[in-house]
């Protein structure tokens, strides 16, 4: 199939900047919701319940190392108003294709959409509760494309949800975590974090999972390059030049959205792209890296306070209800419910906000990439993607529970082909920043030096990852 030849970045000044911090607020609270529902809910509290504290310094880190490749992806999008995904696909057709092999497998490892199903049928109905994990998955996914589908706009549906989210989840773990830690537990904790570079692997728990939570620790994947879309959509930088994503059952949408602009390097426009890059170094710091490591820790906290004294690893296929319970006996039945709800909340965040990021993915590709794409408005592709994936999911669901698949297996999967994306991503979004943007709006050098070690960490993995592969085949 003939690929389209992407124009070349339009030429626009800079849009100024007029509202403050606050009233901008939403992006990173967005890129929250997504990472909250996976490594800081899951994968990092199984590891904390199993081994104690002794590796939290990874989770502190694989967050930090993530902060800086988020605020390399937002400063292509403030300068541009359009996604990395796009400047890639602009460099090589390698881009389109790598991105559809990933995207495709990612479609069939609906973990988080399980285990939130799972879990509001537990919290309904206990353990026993009636129907297969495919049904509750369903519910999910129809709960999430009502949101999705509910406002005009798609994106300011999804932001009021998750930051909802965000609070009831930040607000219950807190109660959690006054009922049922002391000081002694949270000394315990920093010792952790302190303990730079000790890994504890066991037949469970292989090198590849370790780095797969590495990797999890934050948003992780394909999914720290939403960011951009959430940006463009909230009029951030020369996003403003670009159309918003509107609700196709409510707005019909025209044109190309995909193509941004490159501003001429006068002194106003450069003045007005540190402004509005302020921003987004705000929103990274605030958001991403202390909001989302604040919540991890909080899961973490209460995995090794409630967990792992009593030697509880929790079951693979009702990772929220094991902690739950065990807090009913020191919090009483409040205390299960309220975690019930916390992770709830946790994972539907997580589906949301993951929904929303992986269909805008595909429909960048194609409006960008295909010429059989632009018979539809951007919009159009959105519904059809948002059902088809949706329904991708359920049916994978079925599928891996009927070979006894677990959740975890799932979360574990994804967080190694996340991995490799990461690998394979991170350097090339510091190449395009370093050679399309004007010199002065480029990196700096410690910029460059925390993307180099981040690029570094996810390549070593990957060769790693394959190396160990080819010697097990090789007998």
């Amino acid at each position: 199939m003939k690929l389209l030849e992407i124009p070349p970045l339009r030429s626009a000044d800079m849009p100024e900047r007029k509202l403050g911090f606050w009233k901008m607020t939403g992006p990173g609270a967005v890129m929250v919701g997504i990472a909250i529902g996976s490594g800081e809910l899951i994968l990092w509290p199984w590891i904390t319940a199993k081994f104690g504290a002794e590796m939290m310094w990874a989770a502190a880190l694989g967050v930090f190392l993530q902060l800086w490749i988020n605020i390399e992806i937002g400063r292509w999008a403030v300068a541009t108003g359009e996604s990395a995904f796009t400047g890639f696909a602009r460099m090589s057709v390698f881009w389109v294709l790598f991105f559809m092999v990933l995207l495709l497998a990612t479609a069939f490892l609906p973990g988080w959409g399980r285990a939130a199903g799972t879990s509001i049928k537990i919290l309904l109905f206990g353990t026993g509760g009636p129907g297969p994990d495919w049904a509750w998955t369903a519910l999910v996914f129809v709960l999430a494309l009502a949101i999705v589908f509910g406002p005009k706009r798609i994106y300011a549906s999804v932001e009021r949800t998750v930051i909802f989210l965000v609070l009831l989840i930040v607000a219950g773990l807190l109660v959690v975590a006054f009922s049922v830690g002391t000081l002694d537990d949270l000394w315990i904790m920093i010792k952790g974090v302190l303990n730079v570079g000790h890994i504890t692997l066991d037949e469970e728990f292989t090198f590849h999972r370790f780095f797969g939570a590495f990797v999890f620790a934050g948003a992780g994947g394909v999914s720290n390059l939403y960011y951009a879309y959430y940006l463009r959509d909230k009029n951030i930088g020369m996003g403003g030049r670009v159309p918003v994503l509107l609700n196709p059952l409510r707005e019909a949408q025209r044109g190309d959205s995909e193509i941004g602009y490159l501003f001429p390097a006068t002194a106003e426009n450069l003045a007005r792209f540190r402004a509005w890059f302020r921003f987004v170094i705000q929103d990274s710091v605030v958001y991403f890296w202390l909001t989302n490591t604040f919540t991890m820790f909080l899961f973490m906290f209460g995995a090794l306070v409630v967990l792992h004294p009593l030697g509880i690893v929790p079951k693979e296929s009702q990772l929220v209800w094991d902690l739950a319970i065990v807090l009913e006996g020191t919090m009483g039945a409040g205390g299960r419910y309220l975690f019930l709800i916390i992770g709830i909340a946790a994972l539907f965040s997580t589906v949301l906000a993951g929904l929303d990021g992986g269909v805008r993915l595909w429909v960048d590709l194609l409006h960008t990439n295909f010429p059989f794409a632009h018979r539809y408005a951007a919009n159009k592709l959105y519904l059809m993607f948002a059902l088809s994936l949706s329904g991708i999911g359920v049916a994978s669901t079925w599928f891996f529970g009927t070979f006894d698949v677990s959740a975890l297996d799932f979360f574990f999967i994804s967080a190694t082909i996340s991995g490799f994306a990461m690998a394979a991503y991170v350097p090339v979004v510091l190449y395009m920043n370093l050679r399309h943007l004007p010199k002065a709006v480029q990196p700096k050098p410690v910029n460059v030096v925390m993307v180099v070690i981040g690029s570094a960490t996810y390549i070593s993995f990957a060769v790693y990852t394959v190396g160990s592969k080819v010697a097990e085949w090789l007998g």
